[in-house]
């Protein structure tokens, strides 16, 4: 029999100091009977989250931490600490708040295991936010379909293989592509999602206002048409 796959969990930490310890229990509960590490990576996070996530370190060698000095945003941060988990088979994308549920990584990680596709979104179910945010984000994912043959429900909670990896790399840091999700696009691999229930936000607030998310999908739309097709 072959090996289990080796996991990599890479999390954008960004004002999280509050939920970093309830997300690395929850994770671990999670991926019980896997190997799997998970990388924290601090966006020059002006809380105390570098501590938190130091503190997680110390106490478990699976946990690791990437300090990034200058705030470049969820998409760098997550290529940064893809590139800083090299020796892996398998890498998930996750957020710090916890409106993504650790405990659906290993439905992520079961699909992909299927063979047929090398990437696996979760679908973007519930009410986890207002509704106007809610309609804004589902017209940015409709729009990213067309463009890039995407999921139209996928954000950036995802599993891939090597070879989206590659490409992700490639296109965030080399590339300067502005999102990790329409990367993933540009690597014309065979992706699909998997449905995921969204909880609300447990603490605090997001940090993506209304105008830095319009930016944000005005950026990456406009990066997504420039590519080859």
């Amino acid at each position: 029999m072959s090996a289990p796959p080796r996991v990599a969990v890479v999390v954008p930490v960004y004002r999280n100091e509050a939920t970093l310890v309830p997300l690395a229990q929850r994770l671990a509960a999670a991926l019980e009977g896997r190997s799997w590490r998970l990388r924290l990576v601090v966006d020059a996070s002006p809380d105390d989250s570098a501590r938190v996530a130091r503190g997680l370190s110390a106490a478990d060698p699976r946990i690791a931490v990437t300090v990034l000095e200058v705030n470049g945003g969820q998409h760098a941060a997550l290529a940064h600490g893809l590139a800083d988990e090299p020796d892996a088979d398998v890498w998930v994308c996750l957020d710090a708040d916890l409106q993504d549920p650790p405990e659906a990584v290993p439905l992520l990680l079961d699909r992909l295991a299927a063979g047929d596709v090398e990437a696996v979104f979760a679908g973007r179910r519930g009410a986890y936010e207002s509704r106007v945010r809610r309609l804004s984000g589902t017209a940015h994912r409709r729009v990213a379909a067309r463009l890039t043959g995407l999921p139209p429900d996928a954000g950036a909670f995802l599993a891939m293989g090597p070879a989206v990896r590659a490409v992700v790399l490639d296109a965030v840091l080399a590339a300067a592509a502005p999102s990790v999700v329409l990367a993933v696009g540009a690597a014309r691999r065979p992706v699909t999602s998997v449905p995921v229930v969204r909880d609300v936000r447990p603490e605090g607030r997001s940090a993506w206002t209304g105008r830095a998310r319009l930016a944000q999908s005005a950026r990456s739309l406009a990066w997504a048409l420039r590519q080859p097709r």
